[in-house]
């Protein structure tokens, strides 16, 4: 039921949810007007979405203006997928012995169903060397707590790009830490604070 006032003479009537929006004439003053539809509440937005939405704003607002990493695209409303690229220099690949060496990486991360539970899934979209990162995964779920924010997660792999931050005790690329433990002295190959400002 639908229960309103005349707008007229203030009259109280109830009728059925059927009459929303429907044109009445007041049975006290005869004045004629609309049914009112009643508003229904929104339902509040679960846990996970209203993570997934902070978690947006919050990398609109950290890079978007930011010249080291920026929010290529996305996937989702609100977004289980992110696309990031790097203006950082990493490492490509070797010759022979030495760094060639790379200024552009993209990064893709997808938030699964069970996130920020389990930790997201991220991947090169580019090629990289280095001790904690194959083609197919990032390895970041050791350091992985619900807590932390998506666009720190998203320093955190800039980091390692840069070799500001590795592991070589159980890496995913024995090749790359190899290499990694025997030319210390050349690390980090990009020292530049990748942390943007808070706004």
């Amino acid at each position: 039921m639908i229960r309103f006032e005349c707008p007229n003479c203030h009259a109280i009537f109830e009728v059925a949810d059927d009459l929303a929006g429907a044109y009445v004439a007041c049975s006290e003053c005869e004045a004629d007007f609309r049914v009112p539809t009643p508003v229904v509440p929104q339902q509040k937005l679960s846990p996970r979405l209203r993570r997934l939405t902070s978690d947006f704003r919050m990398m609109q607002e950290r890079f978007t203006d930011f010249p080291l990493i920026h929010l290529e695209r996305t996937q989702g409303n609100p977004p289980e997928l992110y696309v990031v690229s790097y203006r950082i220099r990493g490492i490509e690949r070797l010759r022979g012995d030495t760094a060639v060496y790379r200024d552009h990486h993209e990064v893709e991360i997808r938030l699964p169903g069970t996130y920020p539970r389990t930790p997201p899934t991220c991947r090169m979209l580019t090629p990289i060397f280095h001790p904690n990162i194959e083609p197919a995964i990032i390895c970041i779920g050791d350091h992985w707590t619900a807590s932390e924010r998506l666009c720190d997660l998203v320093v955190r792999i800039g980091e390692m790009i840069a070799y500001q931050a590795h592991n070589i005790k159980s890496p995913l690329d024995g090749e790359a830490a190899m290499w990694c433990d025997l030319h210390q002295d050349m690390l980090p190959v990009d020292s530049r604070d990748l942390t943007p400002p808070e706004p």
